[in-house]
């Protein structure tokens, strides 16, 4: 599917009565008023407002640029008909155009005209009701992702990119429970613009973009509850080498060989405490299978032999919950700041509600345990068989293996970044429900120690509860529960 440039009109509003004459030393009006992003919500700087004779004693048009808080205005405007409206790397963004707004302007009598940008579900709606060709009475359900691809190195539009974007969709049925991933694919068109119609609401999606041998990471997209999203997407090539990660936790643990993306991309940042600001030394910054890093003593961190494009940035440090942040690798990226909440931070809203119950997480592991979907094992099922380290209760299960300081499990796919030849994949890793993302082995031992584990459950990518689906990551999941 390709979409052209769409043009509509400009929601251009409360064009204000005449006022009465004034005094005034200007033979002319004064033309003015506010360029509002409907989107975001806020007033729209930057914007170029054009006014232009269209037939009067004026001879050209002129040009004013709206200040930070959207105004803008144009004084001595003399008798005539005009053609009023803006220009604004937004609407490149979206892919519109917007119409001239026809204005009268009479003698000295001072008009005051709004423009705006229309709003998120205005324009999906008139998008997606274009890409159908159906007409504009027609009701369109779901959500509209729009964006522009752009080539990382140069910047200029991608035409003919192809832009997918899947998510999961769990269905509960007498039968059992259905797992579906819907798919959505178009092309982009000459001026790199997408737009993907009926997505969902309100959820979580996953987009990706390609054209030839040069891709961006599958990266995760909160669709907005209005149900209108703009993401633009950066493509770039990756090398894939195989090579020795380093540990998240220490740089003694040997790890096992891994396929590793680079290039010659360069990110810079910072990585702090959310509450204090506290700058975090050691920190490990990484991005998603490909080259890691470690925040100096001042939490700076440079992170270079990066793919570049759109990708993924995993930072994990000691005692803080993990933190997954899109980045876009290009030239002259800005520094990426990073501030990670502490494990106390996210669990202090858990409150024990039931007397008469040791399952303080609810976590319904009892349930889970009698279905037989997955294997479990108890905190006494830990003493019994006398580990040492928590993640050695992995090694008497067969779907898991270690490979390193890695735990693997089999792929339900034919391959998945980060995993190895094999077809093996990471886990994801919940921790009292709470997503850890792929925490490897040393990580699982250092917060959860033998003494503290209630429960554990283990689960491949067929039997994975709801709750514990890591979406479209083709993989099992670990699941964690403490006393």
């Amino acid at each position: 599917m390709r979409f052209g440039r769409i043009v509509l009109a400009l929601l251009l509003t409360q064009v204000a009565g005449a006022q009465a004459p004034a005094v005034s030393p200007t033979p002319g009006a004064r033309i003015h008023g506010v360029v509002y992003d409907s989107i975001a919500r806020v007033p729209l700087a930057g914007a170029w407002v054009q006014l232009a004779a269209v037939e009067g004693r004026a001879a050209s048009a002129r040009t004013v640029l709206s200040d930070s808080f959207g105004r803008y205005a144009f004084d001595d405007v003399v008798e005539g008909r005009y053609a009023l409206g803006f220009h604004h790397a937004l609407l490149d963004s979206l892919g519109i155009e917007p119409r001239l707004h026809s204005l009268t302007v009479v003698a000295r009598r001072a008009a005051r005209v709004d423009l705006a940008v229309p709003s998120g579900p205005t324009l999906g709606a008139i998008i997606c009701r274009a890409a159908a060709g159906v007409d504009a009475t027609v009701m369109l359900g779901g959500a509209t992702v729009v964006g522009v691809v752009r080539d990382a190195r140069s910047g200029a539009p991608a035409a003919d990119a192809t832009v997918s974007g899947e998510w999961m969709e769990i269905s509960f049925r007498a039968e059992g429970t259905e797992r579906r991933r819907p798919r959505l694919v178009v092309s982009t068109g000459a001026n790199g613009w997408f737009a993907l119609c009926n997505a969902p609401i309100g959820g979580t999606m996953f987009l990706q973009a390609a054209r030839g041998a040069d891709s961006t990471d599958m990266i995760e997209a909160v669709v907005p509850k209005d149900g209108f999203l703009r993401r633009d997407l950066f493509l770039g090539a990756a090398r894939v080498v195989s090579a020795v990660p380093s540990s998240p936790v220490a740089d003694s643990i040997v790890m096992a060989p891994r396929l590793m993306r680079v290039g010659d991309g360069r990110l810079r940042g910072a990585v702090v405490s959310a509450a204090a600001g506290r700058p975090l030394a050691g920190a490990m910054v990484r991005l998603a299978d490909g080259p890691a890093t470690r925040a100096d003593e001042r939490g700076e961190w440079t992170l270079g032999g990066l793919p570049a494009g759109t990708r993924t940035l995993e930072v994990r440090a000691v005692g803080y919950y993990p933190l997954r942040r899109v980045v876009d690798v290009i030239d002259g990226a800005s520094a990426v700041r990073l501030a990670l909440n502490t494990f106390q931070a996210v669990l202090d809203t858990v409150k024990i509600v039931a007397r008469y119950t040791d399952d303080r997480w609810d976590s319904g592991f009892e349930r889970r345990q009698r279905s037989a979907m997955g294997r479990t094992f108890t905190g006494d099922d830990l003493r019994k068989r006398g580990v040492i380290e928590t993640s050695d209760i992995f090694r008497n299960v067969p779907i898991v293996r270690r490979a390193g300081d890695l735990l693997l499990m089999r792929s339900a796919f034919k391959f998945v970044p980060g995993g190895d030849a094999d077809h093996s994949c990471i886990p994801s890793v919940f921790l009292n429900g709470m997503n850890l993302f792929q925490a490897s082995a040393s990580e699982i031992d250092m917060l959860v120690p033998p003494a503290k584990v209630r429960a554990i459950e283990i689960y491949d990518e067929s039997f994975v509860p709801p709750q514990f689906q890591q979406a479209m990551s083709g993989c099992g999941s670990i699941v964690i529960w403490t006393k």
